[in-house]
């Protein structure tokens, strides 16, 4: 553990000098790329000055144990340390497990009504409140990319950024099959229906993580529709972006600028070339989905929503909390915490 600190000490300062350096400096992808890696290894480098002060100060009470005069307060202080050590020590196990590089990354989340038809499409609306409401009191900000409303309330389809610190950290758990359990509100004879929402999280990429080439876009203009104003449908301000090299579309219609529809569309493009790209290379190693606990596949069924019976349960982990009606509101914190836990057992058990 003291090698592995003393490496990421010396790295870490290694990054400072770097980014002093002039020509690291006036290189915007090099200094970007240095912060990061400096910023993912400080919480290890903080831990590791903090654990050499302990160190220093167990030493010093080990001397003066034996003096007559200051012996019975070195004792206690000796203890207090070595407590604090002991604790010290369990925060780095944790802070040294694989870190996912993406942890810090702004989201961009799809959320499509599934199985259920309208009701289905409703809970994708309820789905998307809940987050917006998270969101707000994580202090993220929410900008809604596209959207496609249902008829009878909710969304067949909606895709939105969260931006803020480390989104991607605490989001990347919700990817998979959300189930709710209620009466919908179509239904006439007062029965309990099951339906369905998928999720889909996807770190936002920039051009550090992944470079998308004009060459291999296809890029098609048209005329908005749905809401917008007077432009909806006047001007051809819609775009619709094809990767050739994967075949992956994305569409945005949501700005009335057809600039700003296609910056829109490259980085709703760019998070899902990056992702397709991730996911062949781990099913290339044989490696699990990314830190995730379960494969954070669209069809995992992996929460349900019981309205009856106020009751969420995440099924990877087995986690129950009679709460639903708080957690509709976006408090997901016990949720998000009990995922992120089992997420570090897991990877405590692997590295033993």
């Amino acid at each position: 553990m003291i090698e592995r600190l003393m490496m990421i000490e010396k790295r870490y300062l290694e990054l400072n000098e770097e980014l002093m350096n002039p020509e690291i400096i006036s290189n915007v992808k090099e200094t970007l790329k240095r912060t990061k890696e400096q910023a993912m290894l400080k919480d290890a480098y903080d831990a590791y000055q903090k654990y050499k002060e302990i160190e220093s100060g167990i030493s010093d009470a080990k001397e003066m144990i034996h003096d007559p005069e200051l012996g019975e307060m070195a004792k206690e202080e000796l203890n207090t340390l070595e407590q604090e050590k002991a604790k010290l020590e369990k925060e780095i196990e944790v802070i040294l497990l694989p870190k996912d590089p993406m942890d810090g990354k702004n989201v961009i989340v799809e959320i499509r009504g599934a199985a259920g038809g309208d009701e289905a499409n409703i809970f994708a609306g309820d789905l998307f409140r809940m987050y917006s409401k998270y969101a707000e009191k994580e202090g993220w900000k929410i900008e809604v990319l596209e959207e496609y409303p249902s008829e009878m309330g909710g969304y067949s389809l909606i895709q939105f950024m969260v931006k803020g610190e480390n989104v991607y950290s605490k989001l990347k758990y919700e990817s998979g099959a959300h189930r709710v359990q209620r009466v919908p509100q179509t239904e006439t004879q007062g029965r309990v229906h099951t339906s369905t929402a998928t999720v889909l999280v996807m770190p936002e990429a920039d051009e550090v993580d992944i470079e998308i080439k004009e060459a291999d876009l296809k890029v098609d203009v048209y005329r908005s529709s749905g809401a917008g104003g007077q432009h909806v449908n006047t001007t051809d301000s819609a775009v619709r972006m094809t990767h050739i090299p994967t075949g992956i579309v994305v569409t945005c219609q949501n700005e009335r600028s057809q600039i700003k529809n296609r910056e829109k569309a490259l980085q709703m493009l760019r998070a899902r070339v990056y992702e397709e790209e991730v996911r062949k290379k781990e099913e290339q190693e044989g490696l699990e989905r990314r830190t995730k606990i379960g494969t954070g596949d669209r069809s995992e069924k992996i929460r349900t929503y019981n309205y009856p019976q106020n009751r969420v349960t995440d099924h990877r982990i087995g986690f129950t909390l009679k709460q639903l009606d708080r957690v509709m509101e976006g408090d997901l914190d016990e949720i998000i915490t009990a995922l992120i836990n089992a997420d570090q057992e897991r990877k405590l058990k692997e590295a033993l």
